[in-house]
């Protein structure tokens, strides 16, 4: 099995059976967006943790099980709110449109 997933991140060194990973990509108009915010919420909206987007939109948390909403902050755009689930041995893939 390939550790990447297409156009995503590498699992390259992650041991996946052992994480709940979630991650994905921010894009506006089908086009990454570089600087935006991605902040982990628990499931009584407080924050966990805030992580930038890479040069090519991308984002990756290591949460716990569970429901975990994603609020990503994006320049010229509203917040944006998306429930994930989270699941140790799982790879949650989110595509954000701002």
């Amino acid at each position: 099995m390939c550790g990447a997933t297409q156009g995503g991140l590498s699992l390259d060194g992650i041991d996946v059976a052992k994480e709940a990973v979630v991650q994905g990509q921010v894009l506006r108009d089908g086009e990454p967006v570089a600087s935006a915010y991605v902040r982990l919420l628990d499931r009584t909206g407080e924050f966990t943790a805030e992580v930038p987007t890479s040069a090519t939109g991308h984002f990756r948390f290591f949460a716990g099980n569970g429901e975990w909403t994603l609020r990503t902050l994006a320049p010229k755009a509203d917040p944006v709110d998306r429930k994930v689930h989270a699941q140790v041995g799982e790879v949650a893939e989110v595509s954000i449109s701002v």
